[in-house]
């Protein structure tokens, strides 16, 4: 009985139908791996594409940043009261800062923002201003730049220090995207300190954007 059975299926001829299904696939199977063949020898022609490298960015010692501006002050730069007005001062600080900015990342940078400018005593029409600045810290892509002013008069030689400004700058690539900076490396006494402010003022930043960002936030928008 058994014998019978197999004989059967052994000798059971195919349909019309199962034929023709048959060849179809055997065309697109054919078809399928002729188009891979075509797609393997394109890639052999290909050039080979060079390997995906970060750049490594090695410490700076922020000392390097290290930048001065002086501006003799006109009657052109003051303000309704005879002073120096201080959006001149603002101004010329942010020049300065962009300039340690440069000198420190190498590249070309924007200001994000000015944490706080203090305006100490005014400052007269005539006398020779200087802004030091220098970066305080860095992070990924950003900076953040102390400007010291400072007021001259050129007849007393009499120095006054009027304005302390605090401000971030941003480090962007030749596409004009964020791009990493140097780590920061402080060796002097001055500069480990203004560090560690740094990186508390950069804290209450965070902490307050994050709590501006907060829904039902007295300082949320």
């Amino acid at each position: 009985m058994c014998a019978i059975l197999v004989a059967r299926r052994v000798g059971r001829a195919a349909t019309p139908d199962e034929g023709g299904s048959g060849a179809q696939r055997f065309a697109s199977g054919a078809q399928r791996f002729a188009s891979g063949a075509q797609r393997a020898a394109r890639r052999r022609d290909e050039p080979p594409q060079p390997p995906v490298t970060i750049p490594r960015v090695d410490s700076k010692p922020v000392a390097e940043s290290r930048s001065v501006l002086a501006h003799w002050m006109g009657v052109t730069d003051a303000n309704g009261a005879g002073s120096i007005h201080g959006g001149t001062i603002m101004k010329l600080a942010d020049e300065a800062a962009g300039l340690a900015a440069m000198k420190y990342s190498r590249r070309r940078v924007v200001t994000v923002s000015m944490d706080r400018m203090d305006f100490l005593v005014p400052i007269a029409v005539g006398e020779l201003v200087t802004f030091r600045a220098m970066v305080n810290c860095a992070w990924r892509t950003s900076m953040e730049v102390g400007v010291r002013v400072e007021a001259e008069r050129p007849i007393t030689g009499e120095v006054r220090h009027t304005n302390t400004a605090y401000l971030t700058m941003v480090a962007l690539d030749e596409d004009g995207r964020p791009t990493p900076v140097p780590p920061p490396l402080a060796t002097e006494g001055d500069e480990q300190r203004r560090m560690r402010q740094a990186n508390l003022r950069r804290s209450n930043r965070l902490a307050e954007r994050e709590q501006m960002l907060t829904p039902g936030s007295d300082l949320a928008g």
